[in-house]
């Protein structure tokens, strides 16, 4: 008799101790549900509040417009949120040295543009046809200098240098480029190179670029930077030397080989060419009511057609 009523305390604690991991289980499911769902609504927010800084490209083009024959371009109301014109915005394609805009973004928000930089051999450029600063290992330069090596004549060599400093290799420095353009929501983005310099796994869109270049355009250093016309760095060389070159942008809207349309004042851009890519352009301009504007041209056939699609579809905004 004392053991059975040993045996059924011995079961009524055992149920008693199951039904308390029960509850306890049930009440962390719970706890778990509902910081899930809140983390999962905070996140939804956050989603929200990023896009409605955004254009919202449908993907529905519309009728073709004949004057643009390049391969991909777009225009984009940074203040309306209006997508004024676009045609393959999605499309992968090769961005040739607009890829400098991530470049300089990284150096200008996690570099001091104060800092002398010591060049060294990833600064030798060799490939056929690669535009350069024309600077030289054992040269010290500003990182501001650097940057504007990087975007005037569109040097390679200073993109590399820039790269080497920042992260110790351009290996290191594209996978921080590669983390910022998905950060921003430039998810069919992917770098290799700080330059641009043609590696088929080296792409992105004309939809990215805006949200790189809009990214951009937040830092007035960047601002000033693209719309410089010309630039003279004076600095120091390999052997001790004052070194002094004057680059010059290549952006034909502000060197006055190309006139904007009538109401569109141009701020700055970033031209770039391979053969892979054919000739590109990103720019940012304004209207007569100041209200900003990014546009996009990739692939055209040549720096012409490049330049006559680009003043089509800025026309685009006042027309």
């Amino acid at each position: 008799m004392k053991k059975k009523k040993e045996i059924a305390v011995f079961c009524l604690l055992v149920s008693l101790w199951i039904a308390g991991c029960g509850r306890q289980t049930q009440i962390t499911y719970e706890n778990f549900r509902l910081e899930t769902m809140a983390a999962d609504a905070q996140d939804h927010a956050q989603a929200d509040s990023f896009a409605k800084n955004l254009c919202v490209v449908t993907g529905e083009e519309g009728e073709a417009d004949a004057s643009v024959t390049a391969e991909a371009a777009a225009v984009f109301g940074v203040d309306t949120k209006e997508v004024i014109f676009q045609k393959n915005p999605f499309e992968r394609l090769y961005p040739a040295s607009i890829t400098k805009i991530m470049t300089a973004l990284i150096a200008i928000r996690d570099g001091n543009l104060d800092d002398q930089v010591t060049v060294g051999q990833e600064t030798v450029i060799t490939e056929t046809g690669a535009s350069l600063a024309h600077i030289n290992p054992g040269d010290t330069l500003t990182l501001e200098q650097l940057l504007y090596g990087l975007m005037l004549p569109s040097g390679n060599d200073a993109g590399a240098a820039i790269a080497v400093y920042l992260s110790g290799s351009t290996e290191a420095f594209a996978e921080k480029m590669n983390e910022t353009a998905h950060a921003l929501g430039a998810t069919d983005t992917h770098f290799v190179n700080p330059h641009g310099l043609s590696d088929e796994d080296h792409y992105t869109t004309a939809y990215d670029l805006y949200l790189i270049f809009q990214e951009a355009m937040k830092y007035p250093e960047f601002q000033k930077i693209v719309g410089t016309v010309s630039y003279t760095a004076s600095y120091t060389d390999a052997g001790g030397q004052t070194k002094t070159q004057e680059w010059k942008n290549s952006n034909q809207y502000l060197n006055g080989k190309s006139k904007a349309p009538e109401g569109i004042t141009v701020l700055g851009g970033k031209t770039g060419t391979t053969r892979a890519a054919g000739s590109c352009l990103i720019l940012g301009c304004q209207d007569e009511n100041n209200r900003d504007y990014i546009s996009v041209v990739l692939k055209a056939e040549s720096r012409d057609v490049l330049y006559e699609n680009m003043t089509n579809i800025i026309g685009k905004i006042v027309n």
